[in-house]
C-alpha cells in the first residue's frame, strides 16, 4: 500500500511530494524528461511488479516537476525493514534543457529522506546513467557524498549503444561489411514493414516468438504476456513500438522497441524460419533506425550483451556499429545494520529459491525433455535487480 499524501520540506524553493500523483499524471510527466524510459511507466511497475508496492515522489520547483522518481517498496514482516528499489531512475534531465547537478543533488536528498531516513528502509538506485556520459562523474561524485556505495556484486549491465546523431548515410556506412551485405540481401527479397501500437500488432509479433521458440526450443525468463498486458496499459505516447517484416501478407520478423526520451531500447524481437533465410532481422533494424531518426532519439540501447554466454546475439548487435558501454553500476545507502542485513538475507533466500527451481527443472518431474535454459540479454535490465 502506499502512504498518505505527503509534503516534505522545502530546500531553496523546492517542494517535495510523496505518492501525492495518479497513473494518468504520471504517465503524462513522463514525456517532459530526456531519461524517461519505460522500466519508469506505472504501468511497467504495476504489471512487473504490483501497484501495491510502488512509491512515487516529484520533486516540483515553482509548480513544475522537475524530477521523478517511481519506488518499489518492500519490507520484511515483524521487523518493518526492507528495502526501496529504483529501476533506471530517478528521471531529472528534463527533455532540451542543460545537465543541471543542483536538480540531481536535491532530489537524491529527498529520496534519502523519504525512504532511508522516514521509513528506516535500504535504498538501492539504478540510475539510467552510462558510464561514458558526461554526466556520470557528477552522479558518482554526489550520491559518494550523500552516503551512497557502490554495489559491486550487483550484476552490470552491458549494451551497445548506437549514436543517432549523425545522418542514415553515415550509420549505414559504420555497419560492419557483414552487417551491410545481408541488409543488402534482404532489401533484395521483396520484403515489407508496418508498424503500430495496437494489440493487433503485438498479437502478430507473439505468433512469430512462438514458432522462434519452437524452432530453439530453449525456455526464457523474458515473459512476452507480461510485456502485452504493459502495452494495454500504457498510454498511447508511452505505447511500445511493434515493427513486423511481412513478405505477400506472412509475417516473417518482429521488434518490439520502447522510445520514450532521447534513447530507445530494444526490448523484444522474433524471427520466423523464412525470416531466417530471407534475413528480415537485418531488414527491420534497419527500417527501425529509420524510424527512431525521425522520431528525434539520440541513442539506439541494444538490449544488451553477453559475448560470452550468447556469442551469436553479440555478433549480431555489435555489427550495428555502436559502441559497447557499461551502465554506471548499482548504488546503496542503508537506514542502519539491521535494515542492510535484513536486505541481504532476503537476497540469499531468492537465490536459494532460484537454485531449487532450477534442480526440480532439471530433475524433469514430469517426465518431459529437459530443455537447457538460453542465457537471455533481452531486456537485460530484468535482472540488474528485484
Amino acid at each position: 500500500m502506499t502512504i498518505a499524501s505527503a509534503t516534505l520540506p522545502v530546500w531553496n524553493k523546492l517542494a517535495v511530494n510523496v505518492d501525492n500523483i495518479d497513473a494518468s499524471e504520471w504517465h503524462a510527466r513522463i514525456g517532459d524528461f530526456d531519461d524517461a524510459n519505460i522500466y519508469h511507466t506505472w504501468a511497467y511497475g504495476a504489471v512487473h511488479w504490483s501497484r501495491g508496492q510502488l512509491s512515487h515522489l516529484t520533486l516540483e520547483r515553482d509548480g513544475r516537476i522537475i524530477a521523478m522518481a517511481q519506488v518499489r517498496v518492500l519490507r520484511f514482516p515483524l521487523i518493518r525493514k526492507g528495502i526501496a528499489y529504483v529501476r533506471w531512475g530517478p528521471l531529472w534531465r528534463l527533455r532540451g534543457q542543460p545537465f543541471d547537478v543542483e536538480v540531481l543533488k536535491q532530489m537524491t536528498m529527498a529520496m534519502k529522506a523519504e525512504y532511508v531516513q522516514r521509513r528506516g528502509l535500504l535504498l538501492r538506485m539504478l540510475p539510467p546513467v552510462f558510464e561514458a556520459d558526461p554526466f556520470a562523474s557528477s552522479l558518482a561524485t554526489i550520491w559518494s557524498e550523500l552516503g551512497f556505495k557502490k554495489n559491486h556484486k550487483a550484476r552490470v549491465y552491458r549494451t551497445v549503444r548506437l549514436d543517432l546523431a549523425c545522418s542514415l548515410q553515415d550509420l549505414r556506412k559504420g555497419l560492419d561489411a557483414k552487417w551491410r551485405n545481408k541488409l543488402n540481401g534482404a532489401e533484395r527479397n521483396g520484403l515489407t514493414t508496418s508498424q503500430g501500437t495496437a494489440n493487433e500488432c503485438y498479437e502478430r509479433f507473439m505468433s512469430v516468438y512462438q514458432e522462434m521458440m519452437a524452432r530453439k526450443n530453449f525456455e526464457t525468463t523474458v515473459d512476452v504476456a507480461e510485456f502485452r498486458r504493459m502495452q494495454q496499459e500504457l498510454p498511447g505516447e508511452l505505447k511500445m513500438q511493434v515493427f513486423l517484416c511481412e513478405k505477400e501478407g506472412r509475417v516473417l520478423n518482429a521488434l518490439v522497441v520502447s522510445a520514450l526520451g532521447d534513447t530507445a531500447i530494444y526490448l523484444l524481437g522474433a524471427t520466423s524460419n523464412e525470416g531466417l533465410k530471407l534475413k528480415g532481422a537485418y531488414f527491420l533494424q534497419w527500417r527501425a533506425i529509420q524510424w527512431l531518426k525521425e522520431r528525434g532519439c539520440r541513442w539506439y540501447d541494444l538490449g544488451g550483451i553477453d559475448p560470452v554466454r550468447n556469442p551469436g546475439v553479440y555478433e549480431f548487435k555489435s555489427g550495428f556499429g555502436g559502441q559497447e558501454s557499461d551502465h554506471s553500476g548499482t548504488y546503496d545507502l542503508s537506514a542502519g545494520r539491521l535494515s542492510a542485513l535484513s536486505v541481504r538475507a532476503g537476497e540469499r533466500l531468492q537465490r536459494v529459491a532460484r537454485k531449487f527451481r532450477s534442480v526440480f527443472d532439471r530433475k524433469n518431474l514430469c517426465g518431459q525433455i529437459y530443455r537447457k535454459p538460453a542465457p537471455s540479454v533481452t531486456p537485460s535490465l530484468q535482472k540488474a535487480g528485484f
